[in-house]
């Protein structure tokens, strides 16, 4: 519907009183309205410029918006109806070709830019579209009653999972899809029990829900697509009886980007990305904010998603399948030697001491333990090599019933040499600050024995 308040044949000028180059020019706009047609669209301020006959308030903005206004102030000429042209900012030539010998503003410099439009200041632009635009947004809308509490009614509906949310609102939505630029109706997978096709859309609004930040959009995606990859077995992490879940390992730039956390608490609460990216629900307590970012200060250190085939430099996420944190204190060993078979013996108890590829297992090196293997001249290669042979045992010490334990392997196995992990089983990481001789040893799920159907993932992020 056209706007009666804008002249058909004329000018219009788009300004706000808080805009140097707009106070700048307001003899000009007052020169231009006794020449007329002109109406001046003030953002911020009913009252200027003064000496204007037609000021059309627009602190609500709809009329900002509508006109596609990016900076003011902002010359424009319609005719019938319709704009033909625009310049943005103050400068002398343009103002006159466009407007005439009553746009020479004499006295003034030939030239001024101009300031940023209320329109687009950050969070206002996703508001203007809510309120006045087309979403593009798909999803079916919840209507709250006038007096109902909306975060109430997103309890009342089971969309938490016991912690608070954010009510997604459209604003809310297309702000968190400011932080891609995928399509909305992109579908990235299909989401167990019942395998329903989730779009980025989806994506964003439980991204509102959690407490995220737009910035943060692409890595929740990353972590999707790894979770839908069938190798992770999402649907049986999900439903199982063991104590494990989705743990969410972050590497590469965008981890320092977005503020994770990798140093003190990296594995604790308090850290808006950490624990906002993930936050499942099911097994143990340890799933809020079971999302870190790894340590990637030391350049002699090979990154964990580098080591499992991503690029360096490379934004990636891996995930595993982890029950709760173990913590593991060795505070008398001195070298490399000693602390691996230090740090052996707490990985065989992973699961059960008598198991052996029955789970997976995270190693979180903390920076003092890792500067046991560093000043030996030890890398990432070298500590895993040594590690999986620390990790051997005879089978005659496995199998069931020795040492007077039913748990353990088939009798069979008694005269072989059974390591405790499968290759690859055994993710080492960097994380954490340097408050002592700690480091964590996170279990994995049983699921990951079968290897060609269940195992961790590692994908890039886009």
């Amino acid at each position: 519907m056209p706007d009666t308040l804008l002249p058909r044949d004329g000018l219009v000028i788009v300004a706000k009183r808080d805009c140097p180059t707009c106070v700048l020019v307001e003899p000009v706009m007052q020169s231009l309205d006794r020449a007329g047609p002109l109406a001046v669209v003030s953002q911020d301020d009913p009252t200027f410029p003064a000496g204007v006959r037609s000021v059309i308030d627009d602190q609500a903005l709809e009329r900002s918006f509508h006109l596609n206004i990016e900076a003011v102030p902002t010359l424009i000429r319609f005719k019938d109806g319709r704009e033909v042209e625009r310049t943005v900012g103050w400068e002398r030539k343009e103002w006159m070709r466009l407007a005439g010998a009553a746009a020479e503003g004499k006295g003034l410099p030939d030239w001024q830019p101009g300031c940023g439009s209320k329109s687009v200041e950050p969070g206002v632009h996703e508001a203007l579209v809510a309120r006045y635009g087309e979403t593009g947004l798909k999803s079916r809308q919840i209507e709250v009653g006038n007096w109902d509490d909306p975060m109430e009614a997103c309890f009342e509906r089971g969309w938490s999972d016991g912690l608070p949310v954010v009510p997604p609102t459209d604003e809310r939505i297309l702000r968190m899809l400011s932080g891609t630029d995928r399509k909305p109706d992109e579908v990235i997978g299909n989401i167990p029990p019942n395998l329903a096709p989730c779009t980025v859309e989806k994506v964003a609004i439980n991204a509102v829900m959690a407490g995220c930040k737009p910035e943060y959009m692409p890595v929740v995606l990353g972590v999707l697509e790894a979770a839908l990859d069938p190798l992770f077995v999402l649907h049986g992490l999900l439903c199982t009886t063991h104590f494990s879940g989705p743990l969410v390992i972050i590497n590469g730039p965008i981890a320092r980007q977005i503020g994770m956390n990798s140093g003190v608490n990296a594995l604790g609460q308090g850290n808006r990305a950490n624990a906002t990216i993930d936050r499942a629900t099911l097994g143990n307590p340890g799933k809020y904010t079971f999302c870190f970012a790894e340590d990637e200060s030391d350049p002699d250190w090979e990154p964990l998603a580098q080591a499992r085939g991503i690029a360096k430099g490379k934004n990636a996420v891996t995930l595993f399948h982890g029950e709760g944190v173990h913590g593991f204190i060795d505070q008398k060993s001195r070298t490399p030697e000693e602390l691996t078979r230090s740090l052996a013996m707490g990985l065989f108890g992973v699961g059960h001491p008598k198991l052996c590829y029955a789970g997976d297992a995270v190693l979180v090196l903390t920076p003092e333990h890792y500067k046991i293997f560093k000043d030996g001249g030890w890398n990432r290669r070298r500590i895993e090599d040594e590690l999986y042979q620390a990790l051997k045992r005879p089978g005659r010490d496995l199998v069931q019933g020795a040492q007077g334990v039913p748990e353990g392997l088939p009798a069979k196995l008694a005269d072989t040499t059974i390591d405790k992990f499968a290759p690859g089983g055994l993710l080492i990481v960097r994380a954490g600050g340097p408050a002592g001789l700690f480091s964590a040893i996170i279990g994995g799920w049983p699921g990951t024995i079968v290897r060609d159907e269940c195992q961790s993932v590692t994908r890039e992020i886009h």
